[in-house]
């Protein structure tokens, strides 16, 4: 059984970004620029807005940090977002999800310029994606194919069930493993709420990407022998035990799952790590096609 480790993975890919970047450095050019909008003080926002900002700063981009207050009006998000859009020294705008109740979500996610669209959000995005044309993938599936290739996962003919149809990684991950690419041409299944015979169907699954938010749902009475489990969920749970209160779960019961497995990933250390790494290559390309690079 082979333990997805996504430090190793992510740090690989890092090193590769920060070549890039020192040779950007070297020719006597600006760096790639990220701003990331942090609205509120949620605790897990917080800790994914730092994590991402300290990535950056590990490979040489420039980060910005927009903080603002959560009862922030819409009309006041989209100047901001308008702002960075129209700031030439901006390449990627990432607005840090979930937001407060009084902002519509869809809006401000299409307020930000298809070429900026550094989280893969956008509809423009997303209809590319369908279509197999170049494109932000959105980036805990791209962080994904990412790990695929790092770890030379076979995905050509396998069976693929997706559990969770968001738009952030559900949609997208079922789309990018039925495409006609190295590491898609699976056959794939996407199961939600409403699936019945849920267990039965994953039992078929050579490859089970778990993105349902729901802390130890998958057991090993779910998994086949040597299948490859991919563990998207994180999810802050509360532990007195621990000094912080809380600890991560991911949606595998991972010490009841990783003996069935051919490969897995942990949580954390896993998925999370790699959506960074995807971030930040989207990041870049986004610094490329600005510089006609």
């Amino acid at each position: 059984m082979l333990i997805l480790d996504g430090k190793i993975a992510s740090a690989a890919i890092k090193e590769l970004l920060k070549n890039e970047v020192d040779e950007i450095i070297k020719n006597g050019k600006r760096v790639p620029h990220l701003a990331a909008i942090l609205v509120g003080n949620n605790g897990a926002s917080e800790t994914y807005v730092a994590s991402k900002v300290k990535n950056c700063a590990e490979i040489g981009f420039e980060s910005t940090l927009l903080r603002l207050d959560e009862n922030i009006s819409e009309e006041v998000l989209l100047q901001k977002i308008e702002d960075l859009n129209n700031n030439a020294f901006v390449d990627g705008i990432l607005v840090q999800l979930p937001l407060p109740k009084q902002i519509n979500e869809q809006k401000i996610i299409e307020a930000i310029h298809p070429s900026k669209d550094v989280d893969g959000f956008h509809p423009i995005s997303a209809g590319k994606l369908v279509q197999g044309l170049p494109t932000f993938i959105p980036a805990t599936p791209y962080g994904i194919l990412l790990m695929f290739e790092y770890f030379n996962i076979e995905t050509k003919g396998k069976h693929a069930v997706v559990i969770g149809r968001s738009n952030i990684v559900g949609r997208p991950m079922s789309i990018l493993l039925s495409s006609n690419t190295k590491h898609g041409n699976c056959t794939v299944t996407i199961c939600h709420s409403q699936t019945k015979n849920l267990k039965e169907i994953c039992l078929q699954a050579d490859i089970l990407v778990a993105a349902l938010g729901r802390p130890g749902f998958v057991k090993a009475d779910m998994v086949k022998e040597g299948a490859v489990v991919i563990d998207v969920g994180i999810t802050r749970v509360e532990d007195a035990t621990s000094k912080k209160g809380f600890r991560i779960k991911g949606d595998v019961s991972f010490d009841e799952v990783a003996p069935k497995t051919s490969a897995i990933t942990p949580v954390p250390g896993g998925v999370g790590l790699m959506t960074i790494a995807g971030l930040l290559k989207n990041t870049l390309h986004a610094y490329k096609m600005k510089n006609n690079f």
